[in-house]
C-alpha cells in the first residue's frame, strides 16, 4: 500500500514534458530583442574573441553586426524566413547562406548560423518525455528528452535539464541522426527581464566530437519587447 501510495505521489508531482516546454518557449522565445554581446572562440591554444550587436523579431528575423575585432567590424547578418546572408566589408559582397551552410561553424565558432540567429519553438519541433530529475549546476532540474518531429530538425533528438525554478535550460545535450552526441550547451547566470522572464545570460557550447573546442557566449546589455525598424531587417541595412 505504501509503494503504491508512494508511486500515486510521484506521478502527481512530476510535470507533464508540454507544460514544461511550454514555459520554456514562453522564456526563452520573443516579440522583439536587442542585445550586446561577447562570443569567445577556442580550438586547442587559439582563442578568438567577438563583440557583436543583436537583433531578433519574433521567430522569423534576426540581424548581427559585428564589431570587433577589427577584421570583422562591419560583417553583417541578416535572416528572414528561412533565408540568410552575410555582408562581409572587406569586399563590399554579400553571400547567401542556404542549405547545409545553414548548418556550418558560424566564424569558426561551435555555433552553427541557425544556433545563433534562429529561435527554437521547443513545442512546434519536438514531442518530449519527463525521464527524471536531477541537481545541474546547483539547480535542481527536469531531465527531458525531445525528439524531432520531422526529419529536417537540425538535432533530432536532445536531452535537456530544465530548471524546476526559473523553467529554462540549464543544460542540453545535442545528437546528431546517427545517435552521436555532437554538442553540449551550458547555460547560468539567469536574470529576470521584464514580464518576469527569465533568461540565461551566459552561454558555452562544447563539441563533442573535436576535443578542445569551445564557444562561450556572453550577454553584456539585453532588452526584450524593445522597437525595432523595419530597415534593420532589410537587405539596405545588410548592405549599408
Amino acid at each position: 500500500m505504501l509503494a503504491i501510495l508512494l508511486s500515486i505521489a510521484t506521478a502527481f508531482a512530476t510535470p507533464d514534458a508540454d507544460t514544461v516546454l511550454a514555459s520554456v518557449d514562453q522564456n526563452m522565445n520573443f516579440d522583439s530583442r536587442s542585445a550586446s554581446l561577447q562570443m569567445t572562440v577556442t580550438t586547442g591554444k587559439r582563442v578568438k574573441v567577438y563583440e557583436m550587436e543583436s537583433f531578433g523579431r519574433g521567430a522569423d528575423e534576426a540581424a548581427i553586426e559585428f564589431e570587433a575585432p577589427a577584421r570583422d567590424k562591419g560583417t553583417r547578418m541578416l535572416k528572414r524566413g528561412g533565408e540568410m546572408w552575410t555582408y562581409f566589408p572587406s569586399v563590399e559582397k554579400v553571400q547567401k547562406i542556404s542549405g547545409h551552410m545553414l548548418r556550418d561553424g558560424l566564424m569558426g565558432s561551435n555555433l552553427s548560423y541557425e544556433d545563433l540567429l534562429q529561435t527554437t519553438q521547443f513545442r512546434e519541433l519536438y514531442s518530449a518525455t519527463v525521464v527524471g530529475e536531477e541537481v545541474v549546476e546547483g539547480r535542481d532540474c527536469w531531465q527531458l528528452e525531445l525528439t524531432a518531429r520531422s526529419s529536417d530538425v537540425a538535432y533530432p533528438r536532445r536531452m535537456s535539464w530544465i530548471d524546476k525554478e526559473h523553467m529554462v535550460p540549464v543544460h542540453e545535450d545535442l545528437y546528431a541522426s546517427s545517435g552521436m552526441l555532437v554538442k553540449s550547451w551550458t547555460l547560468t547566470e539567469v536574470r529576470e527581464y521584464e514580464g518576469g522572464r527569465k533568461f540565461p545570460t551566459h552561454m558555452l557550447v562544447v563539441d563533442k566530437i573535436q576535443a578542445g573546442s569551445q564557444t562561450e557566449l556572453v550577454f553584456a546589455e539585453l532588452a526584450f519587447s524593445v522597437p525595432l525598424e523595419d530597415e534593420v531587417f532589410s537587405q539596405r541595412w545588410l548592405e549599408r
